[in-house]
């Protein structure tokens, strides 16, 4: 993954262009957007997304992060398989959020990465 990528969400830059990202970033967008899209959503896609965003205000026991857990990892390595490698995931319930730490390797780079994803925000 070499150059400029549109920016998520998208937006305009400075000079009124499409705003643009680096590799990095882009496959954070991409993480994201696996995170937080709900099944339905993307109308030629309507499997696309894992819908973490609905979970926000469900009950935080142990159980339910579980099933979380394999539901995002699932979900990252369908429609990321070609760009990481998932090595775990830890689901953090807290009040009115939730946060999902992901470990993976990018395959383009061999780049060992640890991020945290909050609600419908991202922490890095």
């Amino acid at each position: 993954m070499a150059g400029d990528y549109v920016d998520y969400p998208f937006h305009f830059d400075e000079k009124g262009r499409s705003a643009v990202t680096s590799a990095d970033d882009h496959v954070l967008d991409m993480i994201h957007q696996v995170l937080f899209t709900n099944p339905g959503e993307r109308v030629n896609r309507p499997d696309f997304g894992c819908g973490l965003a609905r979970l926000v205000f469900a009950p935080g026991h142990s159980a339910l992060a579980t099933a979380t857990q394999f539901l995002v990892h699932g979900a990252l390595q369908r429609w990321l398989a070609e760009v990481v490698q998932v090595e775990s995931i830890d689901v953090i319930p807290g009040e009115a959020r939730l946060t999902v730490e992901v470990v993976y390797t990018r395959l383009d780079t061999g780049e060992r990465r640890r991020d945290r994803f909050t609600s419908a925000r991202l922490e890095v």
